[in-house]
Order: C-alpha cells, then sequence, then structure tokens
C-alpha cells in the first residue's frame, strides 16, 4: 500500500514512538491525523513536521466522548482516512497481587476495549475506499506473556486475537488487518525499573526512529504479521510451539523479575514490616 496522498489516523500520537511514527508516515507521503490527550505535545509533533502534513485531534480514545470526537475529525478530513493506526497504550509493571485493580481495569479499556470499539466506529469510513487498513502496533508480550506484566501481556494477547480475527473476517475485501510487534523501545513509556530490569536481563531495546522505520516499511508492504528483533522473534515463536521451554527459561529470571517488580513499600508499612522484629 503506498501511502502517499492518504490520510493515516495515528493513536498515541504525542506518547513512545509516536512523535518518530508520525515523521516516518509523513516521509512516506501521508497526511497524518495525530491523535493523544495532550494537546501541548501534540501541537509540538505537528510543529516538527512539513507544514500542512499533520494536523491533531485531542481526544482520550479510552472513552466513548473521545471516540465521537475523533470519530467526527475523521470524518471531516480530506482526504477521508483510509489508514488506522492503533499506537497508544497504557504501561503497567508490578507483581500482579501488588496491582491496583482500577489501574487494571483502566489498563484494558486502554489496550484493548478502546482500539476494539474504535476500529469498529471507523470501519464504515474505511470501508469507503478500495484499499485500507487497520494497523496494530503491539508488543513482544503479545505473543510472549512476562512475569510482572501479566496485565499487561493479557491485553496485548487480546489486542492480537482481535487483530487476527478481523484480518480472516475481512480477508476478502479490501481492509486489511496488520498486527505489529516492537520490543523494547528506549522511550520514556518505560520506567525506570523496567529500564533497570532490562539491563540486567541483558535485554536489547530500539531507538524509536528505528522502530518507526520498520513499522511503517510493513504498513507499505502490508505484512500482517511482524515481530521486530532478534531473538524476540525467535522466543514468540518457541512460545507458540513449546511453550514449556519458555517457562523454564524464565523461571530462573523470577527473582530478578520480584526484585525489580515489588512495589516499594511506603514508611509505614517498612516500620509494619519490621515491627516483630523489635518486640
Amino acid at each position: 500500500m503506498e501511502l502517499a496522498g492518504r490520510t493515516v489516523i495515528l493513536t498515541g500520537a504525542s506518547g513512545g514512538i509516536g512523535q518518530p511514527l508520525c515523521a516516518a508516515l509523513v516521509a512516506a507521503g501521508a497526511r497524518v491525523l495525530a491523535v493523544g490527550r495532550d494537546e501541548a505535545k501534540l501541537r509540538r509533533v505537528a510543529q516538527d513536521m512539513p507544514a500542512g502534513s499533520t494536523s491533531w485531534v485531542v481526544a482520550d480514545v479510552a472513552t466513548e466522548d473521545g471516540r465521537a470526537h475523533l470519530l467526527r475529525a475523521a470524518q471531516a478530513a480530506s482526504p477521508l482516512p483510509s489508514v488506522l493506526v492503533l499506537a497508544h497504550a497504557q504501561a503497567a509493571f508490578g507483581l500482579f497481587e501488588e496491582q491496583d485493580p482500577v489501574d487494571m481495569d483502566r489498563l484494558v479499556q486502554t489496550n484493548l476495549v478502546a482500539p476494539m470499539l474504535l476500529a469498529h466506529a471507523l470501519l464504515p469510513l474505511l470501508r469507503t475506499h478500495a484499499s485500507a487498513a487497520v494497523v496494530v502496533v503491539g508488543s513482544t508480550f503479545g505473543s510472549l506473556a512476562f512475569p510482572g506484566f501479566a496485565a499487561y501481556s493479557a491485553s496485548k494477547f487480546g489486542l492480537r486475537g482481535l487483530t487476527e480475527a478481523l484480518a480472516r473476517e475481512y480477508a476478502d475485501t479490501g481492509l486489511r488487518f496488520q498486527y505489529l510487534s516492537p520490543r523494547a523501545t528506549r522511550t520514556p513509556f518505560n520506567t525506570p525499573a523496567v529500564d533497570a530490569l532490562n539491563a540486567e536481563l541483558k535485554v536489547s531495546s530500539d531507538v524509536p526512529a528505528e522502530v518507526a522505520r520498520q513499522l511503517v516499511a510493513a504498513i507499505v508492504q502490508g505484512r500482517s504479521r511482524m515481530q521486530i528483533g532478534w531473538p524476540e522473534k525467535l522466543f514468540a515463536r518457541i512460545n507458540g510451539l513449546v511453550p514449556g521451554l519458555v517457562d523454564r527459561n524464565l523461571r530462573n529470571s523470577l527473582p530478578i523479575v520480584r526484585r525489580h517488580a515489588r512495589r516499594p513499600r511506603s514508611s509505614t508499612e517498612e516500620n509494619i514490616h519490621h515491627e516483630p522484629r523489635l518486640r
């Protein structure tokens, strides 16, 4: 799919790999409708792009009002959008028992329910084109569930399943669905704890501009699935074929994961924890 002359909706444009992805789409000739929750950040993204190539919509796509606002903006765009790139996500790192239920609910709404409902709302518009695409920026954790990322992995597994099912449902149409998975990327999306864990486990990470380049190349090539990075590509395949091998490998890393994932105790909790030793 050539992107020149197309309008692309890009969610998550103001965070993570959003800006380099916007730049790569514009470099490929697309006009980008950048979506995010922070107007100041979106404005800066647009200002860094060639004049007239990028407009923005302030919307929280995890809410009904936000999705409705984006739909109205998409319907008013010229030309009408023919590509939807779902690149927004909420991060979560920590031991499952210590996760806040409210945060977990918000994570699933943001990472899975919102993309599902947004794609559903935009399908009639996308299908006005002879060829169109819904591109999901997933994660290695959508194929390889990882301790310390249980809720996040669950949301990404669900998103991968949604994309795969829709790709099969629309296989005989001009609308395609793509699930493209970066590995660890050097952005503020990672907390210091995640960066420390990756460093100790010697997890490789990519610069955002290179990830954006590979994502846009995959969109142009029409690849239905892509996992960026080696050995992540291999591990994801092994996990699908022989998950027990991955189970044993990750079990050896559990002490490291738990040390980095454990929630810091407050001073009150520290006092309670030490009280039996003071008696």
